[in-house]
């Protein structure tokens, strides 16, 4: 699929849900971020108890074996266990009230801790397994011994995986079916990377095993351990891939997204049928923690309101932008006059362009 055909298909699933945008009862939104909150831990608590009994199993056939996509795979574990750790700690500190020093709360800290997983998949695990690798290649390591032990671990790390897969495969399609958006789609978008982690973490695993099986097997059959080696170091490529892709994602979560398009388009029109406004001159939304969205609104009122009636206007519409959308914790609006100069400039920018004005009636 090219990336135009990509493009059509998101914007055909935005227009299916633009209409449906910030339309549940907050009572219920809340009570689904909740329950997000427990699926996400659900997702992690089983990856975790999955990732802590392979890489036991996998360093124990790694030894008795002496095969370095065995010990590459063992590493892989281990950096995966220990993910799941930094996972658990950044759900719980994200999820802490605001307070005087963090008025906007904690919900960014959940992306440096995701960061910080994709930083131990590299460290941790795909320069382990491009290490072994060399070395097997350079005929530094010694030859394999009894590999059954290592396919009967593999098997059984390979149903573990899948399980946790099925978990975090399970949440990812559902919060892509809840956002309206292809599974695709939601995971470049998601302001939640955890259930993403996992996801990532646990195909990378599924692919890794299918790697080290090959490398075993190869090197049984051909009594080579070159292809050993080529195993390890695809193993390390494959790591490094995933590292990539969740390092870009919380990257851009921590620099600060803009919010769902749809969102968007929906704050905007809905400030610009209010009867008080004259013209929306400016939005910006930044996304500040998983379903947390600040937004920002310049407003051209209509010049026979009196002060009092724009306060009166501004309370009401944020508490309407709010109720329509969950995620939206803070809102401040702005009156402007739309034909200032530095401001339209200040837009474009920006944006690089501008909307003109109505013209007059």
């Amino acid at each position: 699929m090219t990336e135009h055909q990509t493009e059509q298909t998101d914007r055909q699933a935005e227009q299916q849900t633009e209409q449906q945008a910030g339309r549940r009862p907050q009572g219920d939104e809340q009570g689904t971020r909740r329950g997000r909150h427990r699926e996400s831990m659900l997702t992690v608590l089983l990856a975790l108890g999955a990732n802590l009994g392979i890489a036991v199993a996998k360093t124990a056939a790694a030894l008795i074996t002496g095969s370095a996509s065995m010990a590459a795979e063992a590493a892989h574990s281990v950096a995966d266990t220990f993910n799941e750790v930094l996972l658990m700690v950044g759900l719980r500190r994200s999820s802490r009230p605001a307070d005087r020093r963090h008025p906007l709360g904690y919900g960014k800290e959940r992306y440096i801790w995701t960061l910080l997983v994709a930083v131990a998949i590299f460290g941790m695990g795909a320069l382990f397994a491009f290490y072994q690798g060399v070395q097997t290649l350079l005929g530094h390591r010694g030859g394999e011994a009894d590999p059954l032990a290592g396919y009967a671990v593999l098997a059984v790390s390979f149903v573990l995986e899948a399980i946790s897969l099925r978990q975090a495969w399970r949440q990812v399609r559902g919060d892509a079916r809840g956002e309206g958006l292809p599974v695709r789609t939601y995971i470049r978008r998601t302001d939640d990377p955890t259930s993403v982690s996992v996801l990532l973490e646990d195909s990378a695993a599924l692919a890794g095993l299918t790697l080290a099986f090959a490398g075993l097997g190869l090197h049984q059959l051909t009594g080579s351990a070159a292809w050993d080696g080529v195993g390890s170091i695809l193993i390390g490529v494959l790591l490094t891939a995933v590292a990539l892709v969740l390092g870009r994602i919380n990257l851009n979560l921590l620099v600060g997204n803009q919010a769902d398009p749809r969102l968007v388009r929906d704050v905007r029109a809905h400030l610009g049928r209010a009867p008080e406004i004259e013209w929306v001159v400016d939005i910006v939304t930044m996304t500040f923690g998983a379903d947390r969205v600040l937004v920002c609104a310049r407003l051209d009122f209509r010049d026979a309101l009196t002060s009092a009636d724009v306060e009166r206007a501004c309370v009401r519409m944020a508490q309407e932008l709010r109720e329509r959308h969950e995620e939206i914790d803070e809102v401040f609006l702005e009156p402007v006059p739309r034909d200032d100069p530095e401001l339209r400039h200040r837009v474009i920018a920006r944006y690089g362009r501008v909307a003109p004005p109505p013209s007059p009636s």
